[in-house]
């Protein structure tokens, strides 16, 4: 995609209940996207296979996390599965200050808080089609067992409570489509880059331009 970034940043949140896809759609969407970052988040949880510090996560223990929630250093924070989880603020300052626009790909509970302490961040909820699909793919994720079939209808009652607060973001993305999911995505992405507020100067520039080009040919 070749369109002008805004000379603003811009930060975007990615929200949606578990197993509704958001991870795949933010991976896709930052291949497409140019000058599109996705934040890197603080965490407590131990890395997964293939997770390297730094650079999908930074991983810390409690006390360090809690220092850092204390100290007012996130800009939103999250108990997840008695992990926490936390997007530094310094994240959205480095990411625009090379130039980019910001992603963030976290839960509803962290999105409201940015929408608190961040007014202008573009919000979007991912939802799946139906119940019926978020139940296939919990129990395509989670395998069959009894347990994992717990799991599933916990989920399932998290994601209805999730679901409810779609009224606090401003687009949503039903993932149904994969494919068509993106395209929404990019199309957001590319609508609010064309926001007057985000091209004021752009314009102006080009205006000045114009200006300057009608009294040379007086």
């Amino acid at each position: 995609m070749n369109s002008r970034v805004a000379r603003q940043g811009i930060a975007f949140v990615l929200s949606a209940p578990s197993g509704t896809g958001k991870t795949t759609l933010a991976v896709e969407i930052l291949e497409r996207v140019q000058s599109l970052t996705r934040t890197i988040s603080c965490t407590t949880r131990s890395p997964r296979q293939g997770e390297r510090d730094g650079v999908d996560y930074t991983f810390v223990d409690q006390n360090r996390f809690f220092e850092a929630r204390d100290a007012g250093e996130f800009l939103e924070w999250a108990r997840v599965h008695d992990n926490y989880y936390g997007t530094p603020r310094s994240e959205i300052e480095r990411i625009h200050g090379v130039g980019s626009d910001a992603l963030m790909v976290i839960d509803v509970q962290g999105g409201e808080q940015v929408r608190e302490r961040l007014e202008d961040a573009v919000m979007i909820f991912v939802l799946p089609p139906s119940p019926e699909a978020l139940r296939q793919r919990l129990e395509g994720r989670d395998g069959a067992d009894s347990v994992a079939g717990s799991t599933v209808n916990l989920r399932l009652r998290n994601a209805t409570e999730e679901i409810s607060r779609f009224l606090g973001y401003d687009y949503l993305v039903i993932n149904d489509s994969l494919a068509e999911a993106v395209e929404e995505l990019q199309a957001i992405v590319v609508a609010e880059r064309c926001r007057r507020t985000c091209r004021q100067e752009m314009g102006q520039d080009i205006l000045d331009s114009f200006r300057a080009s009608l009294g040379d040919s007086i």
